[in-house]
């Protein structure tokens, strides 16, 4: 991984800093988390519907591996964040940036409320708390998106 000082690709859109072989690492590692965050919300909903303790306890395996996935993505992308002027000059940056971590702590929530619950947990706060995080990344994804597609950040054209 390297960390690069200019705040600029050659094309003049916003460089991201944190790379391997010239690639951003922050859009590598994002489909993880988002992945497991979304199978909780399923998870749960699927426990509710059976009573299958077994899909409570995937929710908790599920909510500390996006942890683990969200922490490792959010560092790549505190890098990128930090790193880039012309990055936190953009709306849609700290609207990404923010909801995340709103997103992570809610989660972080949630984990604790599945190990101190158990399959109690997956009742109406459980779900709501899966549920609120899924909809916080569908906007974080829409401004990620935004990023990429109208501000090209990362883009080398």
């Amino acid at each position: 991984m390297t960390v690069e000082s200019s705040n600029a690709e050659p094309s003049g859109n916003p460089k991201t800093t944190a790379r391997i072989a010239g690639h951003p690492i922050h859009p590598m590692l994002i489909p993880f988390p988002v992945a497991f965050f979304v199978s909780v919300l399923v998870t749960d909903i699927v426990f509710l519907n059976t009573g299958y303790p077994i899909w409570a306890m995937a929710s908790t395996w599920l909510l500390a591996a996006g942890l683990f996935m969200a922490a490792l993505a959010a560092l790549a992308g505190f890098i990128d964040f930090f790193g880039s002027r012309a990055i936190r000059a953009l709306r849609p940056a700290w609207q990404h940036m923010i909801g995340n971590v709103i997103a992570v702590l809610l989660s972080a929530a949630n984990l604790l409320v599945h190990f101190r619950d158990g399959a109690a947990s997956v009742g109406l706060l459980g779900v709501s708390l899966s549920a609120a995080v899924v909809l916080i990344l569908l906007f974080t994804g829409w401004m990620g998106w935004e990023m990429v597609y109208k501000h090209k950040v990362g883009v080398a054209e």
